[in-house]
């Protein structure tokens, strides 16, 4: 199990998705497209391993798909994906 949510999180626009979820909210598929400046099937494949990994849960809303953080994520993968989500912002800022 540690080593499928270790994989999802090395990819970079998986974390970027994670980022986007990690305020705890619910965020449309259509915004996650918006924002990361992807493809719907683009978008659609990374939160399906972000799925199988356990990091996200999913619910229909008409036509689209609504996604958030697993709120059943245990204390040590919280940890973990804050710890992933705050370097990669750290990064980010070294890199601009």
């Amino acid at each position: 199990m540690h080593v499928r949510i270790l994989s999802a999180l090395a990819e970079p626009t998986r974390l970027a998705a994670l980022r986007i979820l990690w305020d705890q909210g619910e965020h449309c598929a259509c915004e996650l497209i918006s924002r990361l400046e992807a493809t719907q099937s683009r978008v659609s494949r990374h939160m399906q391993v972000l799925k199988q990994a356990g990091l996200v849960i999913d619910r229909r809303d008409a036509q689209w798909v609504r996604y958030r953080i697993n709120p059943d994520l245990s204390p040590a993968v919280r940890r973990l994906l804050s710890a992933a989500i705050d370097l990669d912002q750290e990064t980010e800022r070294a890199a601009a």
